[in-house]
């Protein structure tokens, strides 16, 4: 069964919880796991696939956008970008960026929801957090501090 993990983090804005995804897709990704980022569109998809080369100076995330070509990826990209496709399903986290639950969600082991203080982004975190626990999915907070970013621009 899938295991849930929201994150929390107080204080923060859309921008933050973006970075914020991209500091827990190469924390997943250091420790050799693969990892799907499901984006809510588009554009949030192409912000993505920018801010993972920039998110840190020091710090590179080998990933590909799903619809730039990079299909499901390969054993060289341990993250893969998407907003419209159901990935393979080699991959062992996802990371949901979007307001509502992937429909393929509980193919993976692990789950990440990111939920920033903005009124929006808590309604349909709350939604998505009433889904899970209806259906039994293994739940887990972790409060988080927002924390400026020195790297951002």
């Amino acid at each position: 069964m899938t295991q849930v993990d929201f994150y929390i983090i107080d204080g923060a804005d859309a921008a933050d919880r973006a970075q914020f995804a991209c500091r827990l897709a190469e924390r997943a990704c250091d420790a050799g796991q693969r990892v799907y980022l499901h984006t809510a569109d588009a554009a949030q998809t192409r912000w993505l696939d920018e801010l993972l080369w920039t998110f840190r100076a020091d710090s590179f995330v080998a990933h590909a956008a799903a619809s730039d070509g990079g299909g499901n990826g390969d054993a060289a990209t341990p993250l893969l970008l998407g907003h419209d496709a159901e990935p393979a399903a080699d991959r062992e986290v996802l990371i949901n960026l979007a307001s509502e639950v992937p429909a393929f969600f509980s193919r993976f082991p692990r789950l990440l929801e990111i939920i920033a203080d903005v009124p929006s982004l808590r309604a349909a975190g709350r939604a998505r957090y009433a889904y899970y626990k209806e259906r039994g999915y293994p739940l887990r907070h972790h409060h988080m501090e927002s924390q400026p970013n020195p790297d951002r621009k």
